[in-house]
């Protein structure tokens, strides 16, 4: 379980020891809950801390250093909500985090994550577009959904100023050239940690046209 990954991640994160204590016991449940419910790909169990852990941290770099609330959509196994959740902890910039998975099984393991980590977060059971308005600061996904339909999810649950942070492969382009066709969003693009085809998209001013 602890592969060079890890060790590469914790360098690269200036991870403290209590924080890389509670990543081990993530890491150690994924193990532990995915050949029951599939948190991710059999084939990258083995990469957790140099796929997963790695590529979800990034975002939290790109989020605004003024805290608030922050939405995490599709969660699943925990990317990117459950990493940022637990790194941000460490900080000094203060999140209040939401989950929203609708695969009841999965959001048991987010419980569990939250629970046996100390790591405090709110898991909603539900589907992102009839889940109440959330009014976040930040709102987030990883492999969820096309950008059209995220764009959706971002203009209902975002406040006004608030940035949708959206991890895309390496057809980001074709989606936000697709996406403007019934959205307008002011966007920037920075290339992912983990692929230099894939990125993290950093949306804001969001509307319908």
């Amino acid at each position: 379980m602890n592969d060079d990954g890890r060790d590469r991640f914790l360098a690269k994160y200036n991870v403290s020891r209590e924080t890389t204590a509670q990543l081990d016991v993530y890491a150690a449940l994924l193990h532990k809950w995915n050949p029951a419910i599939n948190l991710v790909s059999n084939s990258t169990l083995k990469d957790i801390w140099s796929r997963h852990f790695c590529d979800s941290a990034q975002v939290l770099n790109l989020a605004p250093d003024t805290g608030g609330s922050w939405v995490d959509i599709g969660t699943g196994g925990g990317f990117p909500g459950m990493v940022v959740a637990l790194l941000a902890n460490a900080s000094d910039i203060r999140w209040k985090f939401t989950f929203v998975e609708s695969d009841r099984r999965k959001a048991t393991f987010l419980r569990t994550v939250s629970r046996e980590t100390r790591t405090p977060v709110t898991v909603a059971a539900e589907r992102a577009e009839t889940l109440a308005p959330q009014n976040a600061d930040v709102l987030s996904a990883r492999a969820l959904a096309p950008l059209s339909t995220l764009l959706g999810y971002a203009q209902r649950h975002l406040k006004p100023k608030g940035r949708a942070l959206f991890l895309k492969g390496e057809s980001y382009q074709k989606e936000i050239d697709q996406a403007l066709e019934t959205w307008s969003f002011q966007s920037q693009k920075y290339i992912s940690s983990t692929s230099e085809k894939a990125v993290v998209l950093s949306l804001g001013d969001i509307k319908r046209v």
